[in-house]
Formats: structure tokens, C-alpha cells, sequence
């Protein structure tokens, strides 16, 4: 016998035939069915024959067996609760459209929660526990599951994710960065730097600050991306690491952990420099983009080498050959709008450091100050405030102090301005002279990822975690973050102010310039659509706006809730329809 109370569903059932007449006829039958299970096989009851019913009401009755709620047209109803929605799920939408969950290991409390970190961290990043407190507030932390973690399942699901770290970025460097979509096999690295906060984390030091933060302790973290600037993988050092050291750290990352070969690093000239890139050709199979120094360019400029102003007579850049560099191709650009900058900002630099060094010669001669070791100690401030030390002859007494300017070595420093060289293995057949220039400017698509982790999407720092391991994972996560960001600034154009059609420069030296469109945006505030363009942070904040609220009909608490959508902006509907996604009532 079937077992009694089991759930009951409507099945629909077709047939199509033709009669002795030669008519098609289509006969549905509408069964209301339970099923059961019998001597280990399924069987199926039927309970009523519903093909007599009207069809509003047989949808009605199935989709009320299906768990929806329906109430009297002529019922009273009162919000009990809204939640901001719009860009929970619009991002959440983006992750599920990259294969993120999955990427992130196997479903579970671990995986819901880490997924759910990188979520807020894209809308509305903040510390661990203000997130927590935030996604209650919005129908992430409802429909995830995760409206109860407590502190402990955060850092257990922190713990989980790092510990995958090596796993992940495999498949998103396999993805990104080998086969097809990476012809040139390029790779590009930087290093930035965020200070942290308390005095336990293993990894704080007190190092070259990025953020301006001197005398803080910081951590270091590196970045590697594929051309076009989307991360694929992250590492952190302690804040005392200098460029050249992590540059080889993320080198033997992707020689054994990612295990790719015949890459081609990109980096700027203190990254890869001329020890690191005899390691690359000690380690085989690596190739180099980057850019010399000041003293080698200074060396190929003298009376005697091959980077003559002559060169640029006709063009911005040209190729040379040098016996210090075998193997190598040498592209010098000069950058006459660079040039231009420099000069001003030295002569800047020039007039305030004049205008400091004046007040001490002053100090000294009216008596105020003495001794050359103090005026030493004064000077030194002022100098290694501008860094204008190189360009000074200084003269230091027990009670005078004068200085003149070295027009000899302003005049040298001048004549390299504008003046950059890029050094590169990659041969001419594969790449020329002209996308030598723009695969090294490329690094600024690096810098600009930072900005986004650091400042404007994701804020990174402070580092409030004192323990490696939940550094390294608020990192990763930030860096799983910024993944998500780089998809939904592509398909997000079009609402954005980004340039969405950048013009090829025809002078890979020449600054870049912006398309039309990008120009009309921004001085009509619109898109080609009419719709309002937003910066990114402010079209997340208008998706929030679209908010899931419960009603309740009825006049008493025991009434049905139904959950429904806010109606959706033509904004908030383009913004789905550019991640070809429906607007969800839940997220999953």
C-alpha cells in the first residue's frame, strides 16, 4: 500500500494523434499524483483527475505544491521586513557565471561562508565583523545560510579557503594565463604594500611604504595577472621585503606550483633587475619584459653608445643593440609630454629646496644655529625631503652654511628626460618594437588592480588580523575579490564611465587617449542607452536600492508571508541583462 501523506504533485500528460479524418489532435491530461515507494521500486497514485479544471487554477495548485504561497486578492498586506538585494545578487550572479562556487572547493558551511566574505567584500568591504553584521542586513546571508556564523565559523571558513589557495590559483592560471587566450605566454607581477594594525602579526615590518604610512608596520603581497590585468594569484611577504625577492617567489610559484613553462615575466625596473634577470637565465625557460635603470640608460647615452637624441628625430622609438645585453632587444622611447613633467617637477622640487636650504643659511649667519653637525642634521631633512641631494654643492661649517646648485649634473639628468629603455628576450617575429612598448606599459593595468584592492572597491588595508594564516587568507579573499571586480567592470561598461572603445594608439609612446564615447559619458552623465552612467561603487549602491520584501496578508500575525521583489530601475535591469542573468528572487 502506498504510504499515505507522502507529498503530492501535478503531472502533465500529452498526446498527440491523428484521426480516421486526418486532423491532428493534442489531448493534456492533468493528474494530481503521489509517489511511493514499494518493495524498493517507485510507484506512482493517482489521487484526482484535474484536466477539468481551468488552467489558472491547475498552474495555481501546482505551484502551491511547489511551496508558493497564495492569499485572497482582496487581503490587506504589510511589509514585515525588507532587505537590500540588488547587488548581493547581481554580484553573486557574476561568481555563479565564472564557475566561482565550484572553483572554491566542495559545497559545504566552509565554502558558503568563504564565498560569502568575497560577496560583501565587493559590496560593501569592511572588517570581518562589521561584514557580518552587514549581510544580515541584505538577503546574502538568508539565502547562503550564513545569517548565524559566529566568529569561529568565519575564520574556520578563512582557514578553509587559504588552505585551497595553491588549488585555486592553478586552475585560474591554467585558465588565464596558458593555451590560446595567453599567445605571448605574458605574465605581468607587481608589489604593493598596506600597513597593519597591533604588534603580533608575524608578518609586519617596517619597510618601504606604498601607502605613505611611514615608520608603520606593513606587509608586502605581490600580484600576478594576465595581460589584460585580471589577477590570478597572489602572494604575501613580510614588510620588510624588497621587489627583487618576491619577484623570485612568484617565479618558482609558477615554475612548480603552477607548473608553466616558456613565460614571459613582465616587470617594472625594480623588479627584475639585472641579478634577477640572471637568475631567469640561470632557472631556463622564462623570458623578461622590463626597463633599465637610470645609470645603465645614462651609460648607452654617453658620446660613445648607441642611444643618441638623434634616433628620435623622426620617430619616439627605436630599436639598438648593445654587448652588455646578449640576447636581448633594446627599445628607447622618448616621451616628449614625459619630458616636459620631469622638467617641471624637477625645477619644482629645485626652487623649494632653495627656498629651506635659504632659511638655515639665514639660522647659520644670524647665529640661531651652530655647529656643522646640527646645520648637517638640517640640511640632510631638507635634501632627503625633495631628494635633491645630487644636485646641490653644499658647504657645511661650525658657523656658515652655504649652498649652489650643480648645473653641470642638472644638465645631464635633463638630457635623459623623457628617455626610457625596454629590455626584452621576446624575438621581433613575435613581438615588434611597438607592442615591446605597450606590453610594458601594461604594468599599468597592474597598478590599477592595486588601486581598486587597496583604496577604491575592495579596501584592503588596514590589516587588523595578527595571526600568517588569516593575513594570508584576507589577502586571497581580497585578491578572489578583485576577480570578481575585474569581470563586472567589463560588463559593466556600458553603465560606467569606463571607455568602453579605447582607440589604438599610433604612438605606443604618446599617452593613451580616450574614445569619443568615453568623452560624451562623461560630459553628459549618461550612457548611449540614456540611462544615467554611475562609477562602479555608485552603480553597486543604486542595485541596492532594489530590495526583497516579506508581506504578510491578513490582519493578524498568523497570515501567509510571500516574499517579492522591489520593481527593478531600468538601470538595475540593464545591469542583469549585461551579465546575462534574470533578476533572481533568491540567490540560489
Amino acid at each position: 500500500m502506498p504510504k499515505r501523506g507522502s507529498a503530492v504533485h501535478v503531472s502533465t500528460h500529452r498526446r498527440h494523434y491523428v484521426g480516421k479524418d486526418g486532423v491532428a489532435r493534442d489531448y493534456e491530461t492533468h493528474l494530481l499524483r503521489r509517489s511511493y515507494r514499494e518493495d524498493g521500486k517507485v510507484k506512482n497514485e493517482t489521487v484526482a483527475n484535474l484536466s477539468h479544471l481551468p488552467g489558472g487554477v491547475i498552474e495555481m495548485i501546482r505551484a502551491s505544491l511547489a511551496g508558493q504561497t497564495f492569499v485572497p486578492t482582496d487581503t490587506s498586506a504589510r511589509v514585515t521586513r525588507s532587505l537590500q538585494h540588488g547587488h548581493v545578487a547581481a554580484v553573486y550572479a557574476q561568481a555563479k557565471g565564472l564557475g566561482l562556487p565550484s572553483l572554491l572547493g566542495p559545497a559545504g558551511r566552509d565554502r558558503d561562508i568563504a564565498l560569502a566574505l568575497i560577496v560583501a567584500r565587493v559590496c560593501r568591504p569592511a572588517s570581518k565583523l562589521a561584514t557580518t553584521r552587514w549581510w544580515a542586513d541584505t538577503t546574502l546571508a538568508a539565502d547562503l545560510g550564513v545569517a548565524g556564523a559566529t566568529t569561529d565559523e568565519v575564520y574556520a571558513g578563512m582557514d578553509w579557503l587559504v588552505a585551497r589557495q595553491d588549488a585555486i590559483e592553478a586552475k585560474l592560471v591554467r585558465t588565464h594565463l596558458s593555451g590560446a587566450v595567453n599567445p605571448d605566454r605574458l605574465a605581468l607581477f607587481d608589489l604593493s604594500s598596506s600597513w597593519v594594525t597591533g604588534r603580533c602579526c608575524p608578518l609586519a615590518a617596517r619597510g618601504y611604504s606604498r601607502d605613505g604610512k611611514k615608520g608603520l608596520p606593513q606587509i608586502e603581497y605581490g600580484l600576478l595577472t594576465d595581460p589584460a590585468g585580471r589577477p590570478v594569484a597572489v602572494r604575501v611577504f613580510p614588510g620588510n621585503t624588497a621587489d627583487p625577492t618576491a619577484f623570485t617567489k612568484i617565479v618558482e610559484a609558477v615554475k612548480d606550483t603552477f607548473k608553466l613553462k616558456d613565460m614571459v615575466m613582465v616587470g617594472d625596473r625594480g623588479m627584475i633587475t639585472s641579478a634577477r634577470v640572471q637568475e631567469l637565465r640561470e632557472l631556463g625557460g622564462f623570458g623578461w619584459v622590463t626597463a633599465l635603470r637610470a645609470p645603465a640608460i645614462a651609460a648607452l647615452a654617453a658620446d660613445n653608445g648607441p642611444l643618441q637624441m638623434s634616433l628620435f628625430d623622426q620617430v619616439n622609438l627605436a630599436e639598438i643593440t648593445h654587448p652588455d645585453y646578449p640576447g636581448e632587444r633594446l627599445v628607447a622611447c622618448r616621451n616628449p609630454a614625459l619630458a616636459t613633467e620631469r622638467a617641471r617637477k624637477r625645477l619644482a622640487l629645485l626652487d623649494a629646496t632653495d627656498t629651506e636650504l635659504s632659511k638655515i643659511t639665514a639660522a647659520a649667519e644670524a647665529g640661531r644655529l651652530a655647529g656643522a653637525g646640527k646645520i648637517g642634521i638640517r640640511v640632510g631633512k631638507v635634501i632627503g625631503r625633495y631628494k635633491m641631494a645630487k644636485h646641490y654643492i653644499l658647504d657645511i661649517t661650525d658657523d656658515t652654511f652655504a649652498f649652489t646648485r650643480d648645473q653641470d649634473q642638472i644638465t645631464t639628468e635633463a638630457a635623459l628626460d623623457g628617455l626610457y629603455v625596454i629590455r626584452t628576450t621576446v624575438p621581433a617575429e613575435q613581438m615588434d618594437a611597438a607592442k615591446v612598448v605597450a606590453t610594458y606599459k601594461s604594468l599599468a593595468r597592474v597598478e590599477r588592480d592595486f588601486r581598486s584592492l587597496k583604496a577604491i572597491d575592495l579596501d584592503l588595508r588596514p590589516i587588523h588580523h595578527y595571526t600568517e594564516t588569516r593575513v594570508r587568507a584576507h589577502v586571497f579573499i581580497c585578491m578572489l575579490a578583485s576577480y570578481l571586480v575585474w569581470h563586472l567592470r567589463q560588463a559593466w561598461a556600458p553603465l560606467t564611465f569606463t571607455d568602453e572603445n579605447r582607440p589604438d594608439p599610433l604612438d605606443p609612446v604618446a599617452p593613451a587617449q580616450r574614445s569619443q564615447g568615453a568623452d560624451h559619458k562623461a560630459a553628459t552623465k549618461t550612457t548611449t542607452d540614456d540611462l544615467p552612467a554611475h562609477s562602479f561603487t555608485g552603480l553597486l549602491g543604486h542595485l541596492a536600492t532594489l530590495t526583497r520584501v516579506d508581506l504578510r496578508y491578513g490582519d493578524n500575525d498568523t497570515g501567509p508571508t510571500v516574499p517579492t521583489l522591489a520593481d527593478p530601475t531600468p538601470t538595475q535591469r540593464r545591469a542583469f541583462e549585461l551579465l546575462d542573468a534574470v533578476i533572481p528572487l533568491t540567490l540560489k
